[in-house]
């Protein structure tokens, strides 16, 4: 299994890092692509690692890191997203529960990664909250053929979904999916497996049965556990078209 978003790098995980990797190695978690929230992130990252994991490195700026004034320049973002340790351009996207006075700062580092992802071929990993129709647009208007991505976190309509998908994007599929009362499961089942990926956005977000507890990246069977029901699969064919669609997303197959 890969687990598509995990931020393994923060104080968490910093007690128990080397159970955490243990325990995502004996579910058969292979590879773990590691999202930025800010560049202080990007350190922490080098600092990971065991002998059956591999760890796959982003570089971007988390919008509500944007209204903390932790942003980049456009020369520094393409500086670091060319290098060939980073494999994707993220994460970014829009969030505007916590405060609506940032958009127009938000929307604008959002065009940036835009152009940069579409500048060194890489995938944008895009966060979403709150912000749905805003995003896509923006997404909308920077696709030109070359832009490549994921909304991670899906909690879309079905429409909606549809929609990224047409744009070009992937969806993430993580703990809020496996949530009884969020209804997100209604709008899977209604979009194609073969435009999916998994995640577990540890430490947060846990999937059914382990939510509220502290998330982590062997977790993600739980999440393609509930996939499984909802397609109608085998998890080994979730596990299978969803390890395929990441790795081609991410540009190793």
């Amino acid at each position: 299994m890969i687990d598509t978003h995990c931020h393994l790098y923060l104080d968490q995980f910093s007690d128990d890092l080397d159970q955490v990797l243990n325990r995502a190695a004996d579910e058969g978690v292979s590879h773990i692509f590691l999202p930025a929230i800010d560049l202080a992130s990007l350190p922490k990252m080098d600092e990971l690692s065991h002998p059956e994991i591999s760890f796959h490195k982003m570089a971007g700026i988390h919008p509500t890191s944007v209204n903390d004034g932790k942003g980049t320049d456009e020369e520094t973002l393409m500086e670091l997203c060319s290098r060939d340790d980073f494999v994707a351009v993220g994460e970014t996207g829009l969030d505007y529960y916590w405060d609506e006075s940032y958009k127009q700062e938000q929307q604008q580092s959002l065009q940036m990664h835009c152009r940069v992802a579409k500048a060194v071929q890489k995938p944008i990993v895009l966060h979403n909250r709150d912000s749905t129709a805003d995003l896509l647009d923006v997404i909308e208007a920077e696709q030109d053929g070359s832009l490549s991505g994921v909304w991670h976190s899906f909690t879309g309509t079905a429409d909606e979904g549809k929609r990224a998908i047409d744009l070009g994007l992937k969806l993430g599929v993580g703990g809020i999916f496996t949530f009884r009362n969020a209804n997100v499961d209604q709008a899977v089942a209604q979009l194609p497996l073969e435009d999916m990926i998994i995640e577990t956005d540890a430490p947060y977000l846990a999937p059914h049965p382990k939510r509220g507890k502290r998330n982590e990246p062997s977790f993600v069977i739980h999440t393609a556990a509930r996939l499984a029901e909802v397609m109608n699969l085998s998890i080994e064919e979730v596990e299978r078209v969803t390890d395929r669609n990441a790795l081609s997303l991410f540009r190793m197959s």
